[in-house]
């Protein structure tokens, strides 16, 4: 049976971000997790999870000036210090929050920058990353992005982030596999789940076209989620989605799973 997590960054956006902590909790949600909690206090965070008898299951860590359209910034060479920095930070967030989980947003592709530069500096980062990561009893994650959504993303398949995991080396390195980009940029879901399951520490979920709500474009959510379960999947199910009419409202598709 999947555990779901809310994504606080696309869902109950009508509400003030702490607000929406109750209301994913009211909804039946078990976890919750978010592109980042930077803007409010890891305190006042804490208290809000506590409150309402919520997981902190994962968050991003800081991703540069996101509102400005940045979209990470771990395939920056002028922005490794920054990485560093932020890595320090997600690590004392986490430590409050109880959050196992921390993923990498690695960047868009600067005009002509050289790929395989970009590469280096990723990789050199994830080195620095992920034992300190692991020092801390938390697994670091770095995530393909379709290309579409985000254009310029410097990474955007599993073949690519299984590259970066064989060069980084670490036992602390893992994918998070958002069914939704992988149906855009590669297809084959179930499949290249199944090869990867071993280097996959959080999955994610939206239908397509649209980004909305399982069971409103044409990935078989049902088929999914059950095949999660046939392959011993005991993550989180992280729902990342858009929903077409309220957050509540549409929760419909999660009616079979809940206890």
């Amino acid at each position: 049976m999947p555990k779901f997590s809310a994504n606080l960054s696309f869902l109950y956006q009508n509400l003030p971000f702490l607000d929406r902590f109750a209301a994913a909790a009211k909804d039946g949600f078990l976890g919750l997790e978010y592109l980042g909690p930077y803007a409010e206090p890891k305190e006042k965070v804490a208290d809000a999870l506590k409150a309402n008898g919520l997981r902190q299951v994962l968050f991003n860590l800081p991703s540069g000036d996101w509102a400005g359209g940045e979209r990470g910034i771990a395939c920056l060479p002028d922005r490794v210090q920054e990485f560093r920095d932020g890595v320090a930070t997600a690590l004392d967030y986490a430590a409050v929050l109880d959050c196992k989980r921390l993923n990498v947003i690695s960047g868009l592709i600067p005009k002509g920058a050289d790929p395989e530069t970009l590469e280096r500096v990723l990789v050199d980062n994830l080195r620095y990353a992920a034992p300190r990561m692991a020092d801390a009893g938390i697994k670091l994650l770095i995530e393909p992005i379709n290309l579409r959504d985000m254009p310029g993303f410097f990474l955007s398949t599993t073949d690519h982030a299984e590259r970066i995991l064989d060069k980084v080396g670490s036992d602390n390195l893992y994918i998070q596999y958002d069914f939704y980009h992988m149906q855009i940029m590669q297809g084959d879901l179930i499949r290249t789940f199944e090869r990867l399951k071993d280097r996959i520490a959080h999955v994610q979920i939206a239908d397509n076209p649209g980004r909305n709500e399982p069971g409103t474009g044409e990935i078989n959510y049902s088929f999914i989620l059950s095949e999660l379960d046939r392959l011993g999947y005991d993550g989180w199910v992280g729902c990342e989605y858009r929903p077409k009419a309220g957050t509540s409202e549409g929760l419909g598709w999660m009616k079979p799973y809940r206890t």
